[in-house]
């Protein structure tokens, strides 16, 4: 605290001036006084850490909580520390995000595992909001640091001291509502009284009491952080609740509310989606908490709602650049068939099983008759094109669990599960002919026909085991060209 000035006055000049003098200046310093001891009061009553720091990163100013989760330097004065520099943030990853808050000037919420003084890891969320001046950017930042007992420490702290609870209620980061479920519950107690054991059931029956039972609810309050998750421009505009989009979906989630204070599943984390007043669809993490000394009516319930909607979108697609990697990985990338990778996975996959020990696995080994003579008449893309319109004439003589593969240049394999030898022989023939119908290359204005050898073997005789299938058709096709083309031949 800065160290007040001397003020020297002559009292003998105008005395009845300067009693008064004296008396507005003990006044202001006795008020001065209660200020002071109510910022240390509030920032030291606070239930989760905060401090803030400059540009520079050196902190500013730090509550008592703060002093506790971490072990700070031990000089006396914590304003010498930086926080770019504390091993604990540093080893975190906690001063890299602080950067990047300062530099960006936004708001940045991410959880970190943090080693306190004491050796316990905890599992900390920093909520770092940057302090933005009138240049637009900042000259430091805001942090609240929250622990997963966040909850159940503001609801004490809304028992110990009202006024307390409104402003770390209205200052918190993220979207609050505090609702009063205490009429829902004494009538969902009503209902089990009159015999109503199945809640779920009785509003599969009663759909309409869904809207009633909701009604019941009351809103009490909510803060500047939910008003920005729902696109409200004023209070008024979510004077009546949360719009939570089509009738459809209120239904959905308001029986799921209604279940949830039934069963008594305040604290159960949920995740939802909600439509905000600009008709966006958010995804949001919920979490309800019962107000200390208000657990058995329900009275003050606070729900935390965390929008993680950008971090579903990430989810999804890296799941969706993981199927795509997967299919690229077993696809022929010309044809769309199988290619050689999948087949040496999945057919010994196949035998292994035993599933068709006694059905059988016969498989084709098969190729195109004279292509280089079509590469040489047409080009290489040519040649290309055929091989892709062969490749899906193929696949639409197939029914799964069969499928084939594009081997190699002009050369193909059919895997068929559950197929004896006969079978096969049969389905060859109706590939072989399918292929000799077509003309290929007709958008490019030709008239390619085309004639197929076929090798065929059969799984478990005389084959014993994947590699004994493929060799076996690749020797019954090779034996094929050797004696004459455009035919089918069994192996042995």
């Amino acid at each position: 605290m800065m160290a007040k000035p001397e003020i020297s006055i002559d009292t003998k000049a105008c005395p009845e001036s300067v009693h008064a003098l004296q008396a507005r200046c003990q006044a202001l310093e006795t008020t001065l006084a209660r200020i002071e001891q109510r910022d240390r009061m509030l920032g030291d009553s606070a239930p989760f850490g905060i401090f803030t720091i400059d540009s520079n990163g050196q902190i500013t100013g730090r509550n008592q909580k703060m002093r506790a989760l971490f072990e700070w330097p031990d000089e006396k004065d914590p304003f010498d520390a930086n926080a770019f520099k504390l091993p604990v943030f540093v080893e975190a990853g906690v001063s890299a995000d602080l950067l990047q808050c300062l530099k960006t000037g936004r708001t940045i919420i991410k959880a970190h595992p943090c080693v306190n003084h004491q050796n316990e890891c905890l599992e900390l969320r920093f909520h770092m909001s940057p302090v933005i001046n009138s240049s637009g950017t900042a000259e430091g930042a805001i942090i609240f640091v929250e622990d997963f007992s966040l909850m159940k420490q503001a609801a004490d702290a809304v028992r110990e001291s009202d006024h307390r609870y409104h402003v770390l209620f209205h200052s918190a980061p993220v979207a609050m509502i505090e609702r009063d479920a205490s009429r829902l519950k004494i009538y969902i107690d009503q209902l089990r009284t009159q015999g109503v054991d199945d809640l779920n059931a009785y509003l599969d029956r009663h759909p309409e009491e869904i809207l009633h039972c909701m009604q019941l609810v009351q809103t009490i309050d909510f803060n500047r952080a939910f008003m920005t998750l729902f696109d409200a421009a004023n209070r008024q505009e979510l004077s009546f609740g949360a719009p939570w989009g089509e009738p459809e979906e209120f239904a959905y989630l308001a029986r799921e509310v209604i279940l949830m204070i039934a069963e008594g599943h305040i604290g159960q984390e949920r995740e939802r989606v909600i439509t905000s007043l600009k008709g966006k669809r958010k995804t949001v993490l919920s979490k309800g908490l019962a107000v200390s000394g208000h657990e058995d009516t329900l009275s003050r319930l606070v729900i935390t709602l965390i929008d993680i909607t950008n971090r579903k979108a990430a989810e999804e697609a890296l799941r969706d650049s993981e199927r795509r990697f997967r299919d690229l990985a077993l696809h022929d990338t010309l044809t769309g068939l199988f290619n050689r990778r999948y087949l040496y996975q999945s057919l010994p996959d196949l035998i292994a099983s035993g599933q068709y020990d006694r059905s059988g696995i016969s498989l084709i080994f098969m190729d195109l008759d004279n292509f280089k003579q079509i590469v040489d008449a047409h080009g290489h893309l040519h040649g290309s094109q055929v091989i892709k319109e062969v490749a899906t004439t193929i696949d639409q003589a197939l029914t799964p669990p069969a499928y084939a593969v594009a081997y190699a240049g002009d050369e193909f394999v059919v895997v068929m599960p559950g197929c004896n030898s006969s079978q096969a022989r049969d389905k060859a023939s109706d590939i072989r002919q399918s292929i000799k119908r077509n003309a290929y290359l007709a958008q490019q204005g030709l008239q390619v026909k085309l004639t197929t050898s076929m090798g065929l073997a059969v799984y478990p005789a005389p084959a014993r085991d994947a590699g004994e299938l493929l060799a076996f058709a690749d020797n019954a096709l090779f034996t094929m060209k050797a004696g004459g083309k455009d035919g089918i031949r069994m192996y042995p």
